[in-house]
């Protein structure tokens, strides 16, 4: 019997990373596909505790003939941008330069000038707000390069693409000059940054917007969430029949594909479900109002969380059996891991009495007193600021925008007809 092939994960990986081949006898020279698949938030010991009490679960199935890293980590610096560079560059925010979808470039201009005139430097912002929207406020899920910091290449402004800004090669890349066919899904346009520097690395790119501004918000709820990771999974399924995300023809499966999964994330950190009535009614009126995260510090899951993990399970389970019905399950190597987790897990450290959040609900109401709610973020709140156009929103709390555009939560000038959200 024959040692199968593994890719080990372990120095980018947060607490778990489960390599499977669908038998340990195949031989290493038999894997043609490699499925990536990214579980935000997955600890280890949601996975344990996963599989002992679902025996016949898709995670089981892998982790009893697979390889399972229990002690994995992820860079020191983590979140969704560095979590998955790190997977696909193998590097960390010194080599391919993303500490997080906002930064700061010494080299880069603001969206709107368009003649990169004066001093250089400015706020780097690759999140759900550069994407092109209709007048619904809905995604079209592709970036408006109005919207793009500038750049001067060759004596010319140009917009600043998140792949442009990337630093490193990516392994689609390194996939794709072998002859190889990619493929990635994500949460935003912007995570055209898995392109890399080429800009041509992932041949089948697909980002269903999860977070559309002044829209429809699908983290504020794990059964919201749940949909729009099953819009990535059909894409999977499509692609492991060797057709587009989309179902339309494709020229082959791809040799390395995969995406991103939010469900889980998304019922760890929500403070109460609120689905919106357009998800899965059945489930929505059962957990509205319920609390995400975890019961206690042994990591039993809430409902709520619950949820997002049988669900992500089951989608797992969807594309084996895709990969088992187009007889290719022996030769894909299957690796579950986690760009990023959540800490602590202790539901007692993390809702403390003065805990931030309590101390931002318990400021003055900006609609009732807003004279107040402005004296008191610009003395109390440091967040960072954000440069948007009046309409648009921040990132965080309700906020003022100066006559320059600028937003930041209450360290900017307080002009009640521009309140933004």
């Amino acid at each position: 019997m024959s040692v199968p092939r593994f890719i080990s994960v372990s120095t980018v990986a947060f607490a778990v990373a489960i390599m499977s081949l669908a038998s340990a006898a195949q031989s290493t020279s038999n894997i043609k596909h490699v499925l990536l698949i990214s579980v935000d938030g997955l600890h280890a010991l949601d996975v344990s505790r996963f599989v002992d009490s679902h025996p016949t679960s898709a995670l089981a199935e892998l982790s009893h003939h697979g390889t399972t890293y229990t002690n994995a980590r992820t860079p020191a610096h983590t979140d969704s941008f560095p979590g998955l560079l790190a997977l696909v560059t193998g590097g960390s925010p010194v080599s391919h330069g993303f500490f997080y979808d906002v930064s700061f470039d010494r080299t880069i201009f603001d969206p709107t000038n368009t003649t990169c005139s004066g001093a250089p430097g400015n706020i780097m912002i690759f999140d759900e707000s550069i994407d092109l929207y209709n007048s619904a406020n809905v995604s079209l899920d592709v970036i408006d390069p109005a919207k793009l910091p500038r750049r001067l290449l060759n004596g010319k402004c140009e917009p600043l693409y998140p792949h442009s800004a990337l630093r490193t090669n990516t392994i689609f890349e390194a996939v794709k000059a072998a002859g190889g066919h990619t493929a990635w899904a994500d949460k935003h346009p912007a995570y055209d940054l898995v392109n890399g520097p080429s800009g041509k690395g992932v041949d089948d790119l697909f980002t269903p917007e999860i977070t559309n501004v002044n829209g429809f918000d699908a983290t504020v709820s794990v059964v919201c969430t749940v949909e729009n990771d099953q819009k990535k999974v059909r894409g999977i399924i499509n692609e492991i029949h060797g057709l587009k995300h989309d179902g339309t023809p494709g020229p082959r499966v791809p040799a390395l594909f995969g995406m991103n999964f939010q469900a889980v994330s998304v019922g760890q950190k929500v403070a109460q479900d609120n689905a919106d009535p357009s998800c899965n009614q059945s489930v929505g009126n059962a957990l509205r109002g319920h609390p995400g995260g975890y019961v206690d510090g042994s990591g039993k899951p809430t409902d709520v969380l619950a949820y997002g993990l049988q669900q992500t399970d089951e989608a797992l389970g969807q594309m084996i059996q895709a990969l088992k019905g187009q007889g290719i399950y022996d030769s894909t190597l299957i690796i579950v891991t986690a760009k990023h987790g959540q800490s602590p897990i202790n539901p007692v450290k993390v809702n403390k009495p003065g805990h931030f959040a309590n101390l931002v609900a318990a400021l003055p109401d900006g609609t009732t007193n807003p004279a107040a709610d402005c004296n008191h973020r610009r003395g109390q709140l440091r967040d960072w600021a954000v440069r948007v156009g009046p309409g648009r929103r921040c990132r965080a709390y309700m906020v003022t925008a100066s006559k320059s555009g600028e937003c930041g939560c209450g360290i900017l000038e307080c002009q009640r007809e521009r309140a933004l959200y």
